[in-house]
């Protein structure tokens, strides 16, 4: 124990814990139990009352360790109290029987016994609907807010709530299985498990909500997972082209923001502090992906990143390839997202106007209206232009809609920029 810690420092550590053990709590929780409203609840107990307990006692060595067996103690005395038949009675003694301390050393990681792992793809049984899967285990693995996954997927959050009641209502009522499936049916639930780590790093990487830019852990635990899968499937070119894009978007974290935690550009970040290492892993991935003969969404996003990592400079760029490897990604995948950052790429090839133009299009559909990353589009390729008050007001915009702070402080000096010009 840490004895003694400040308030601050309790909360800190909690916080922390949050970010890097939620997920695991939660997976261990839904085994014992089979109960995954129970899993959650207890899960939240656990966290609330280490605010309290840590204060006093002091911060654990291990707070993992710690957080789980004080949420199964507690989900056991719930199912105690609720044991009035027999079922209820055999889930008491299921728990009953995982009493003894948790040890997440002894725990085998990395391969299909995994609880997260086993979470995943519980949640991406193919009797789910693909937008449930994924939202249930961006929910239950990395304790995303229904608000923040609403914004993840672009609906409102009343509309996510009721997605996620549903799915949890079908694997009690079906009788889904928390296990990692066979050999034979490990295709079927690829798409689907394969988005939810994407989202997850998604997540990690560019915070829907919060202070910070970057969720470390939310990062490591996809990348964790994406591993997983490589071994699992080492023959499957999407999930070597998943895991060469994680790492390639991973080699830059470092650089995305500055030692007073605000946004860095792509075309201003120090390539000379990128993960060489991570670099030189994910180009060879996509290469061992790509040989395959069977490209996919995953692959051509890795190589759209991979034309990033590997340019020297900058102004080295091959913006005319990344623009056609969004066209061929649009292709496959008809999502505005894409479009957009299509659009993107097509301005930096061809010329402010040209993107603007395909951004005007995303405007007249309407399909992203609430997405700040449009307006903030627009208004860069104007700022480009030189259209300075055009800018501002889209700027201005984007304001409007930004949740992450450290996104917002960027825009705020973009719009001041252009105020002043």
């Amino acid at each position: 124990m840490n004895e003694n810690p400040g308030a601050a420092d309790v909360e800190t550590a909690v916080a922390s814990a949050f970010r890097e053990e939620w997920g695991q709590v939660v997976a261990t929780l839904i085994r014992v139990t089979g109960d995954w409203d129970l899993a959650e609840e207890c899960a939240q107990d656990a966290f609330a009352q280490a605010l309290d307990r840590w204060r006093r006692d002091g911060v654990p060595r291990r707070p993992g360790a710690w957080l789980t067996t004080t949420a199964r103690h507690r989900a056991l005395d719930v199912l105690r109290r609720e044991a009035v038949g027999a079922e209820k009675l055999r889930e008491v003694a299921v728990l009953a029987r995982h009493e003894g301390p948790y040890d997440p050393e002894h725990e085998e990681d990395g391969g299909v016994v995994d609880d997260r792992l086993r979470l995943i793809f519980t949640c991406c049984h193919p009797a789910l609907p693909i937008e449930a899967r994924v939202a249930l285990t961006l929910r239950t693995l990395a304790g995303l807010t229904t608000s923040e996954i609403a914004r993840a997927f672009l609906v409102p959050e009343a509309t996510m709530a009721q997605r996620l009641v549903r799915a949890k209502r079908k694997i009690r009522n079906a009788g889904i299985p928390y296990r990692v499936p066979p050999a034979h049916l490990l295709p079927e639930r690829t798409t689907g498990v394969l988005g939810v780590v994407y989202l997850l790093f998604n997540e990690g990487y560019a915070a829907t909500s919060g202070a910070d830019l970057v969720r470390t852990s939310l990062c490591a635990e996809a990348i964790r997972l994406a591993r997983v899968l490589a071994r699992l499937m080492p023959d499957e070119p999407e999930v070597l082209g998943l895991l060469a894009l994680l790492l390639l978007h991973d080699s830059r974290r470092a650089t995305r923001v500055d030692a007073a935690g605000e946004l860095v550009t792509l075309e201003d970040q120090d390539r000379t502090a990128w993960d060489r290492a991570a670099i030189d892993e994910g180009a060879a991935l996509l290469e061992t992906a790509l040989r395959r003969g069977r490209p996919g969404p995953y692959q051509i996003q890795a190589a759209i990143a991979a034309c990033h990592t590997t340019a020297a400079t900058a102004e080295e760029t091959d913006w005319a390839d990344i623009a056609a490897l969004y066209g061929e990604l649009a292709r496959l995948v008809p999502s505005a997202v894409v479009r957009l950052n299509r659009a993107v790429a097509v301005g930096m090839a061809e010329g402010p106007a040209a993107g603007l133009a395909l951004v005007a299009e995303l405007e007249r559909t309407g399909e992203l209206d609430g997405y700040h990353l449009l307006a903030a589009t627009r208004a860069d390729l104007l700022r480009r232009t030189g259209r300075a008050a055009e800018a501002a007001e889209a700027y201005a915009r984007a304001l409007e809609l930004v949740e992450n702070a450290a996104e917002r402080r960027f825009l705020e000096r973009r719009l001041a920029e252009c105020r002043s010009a």
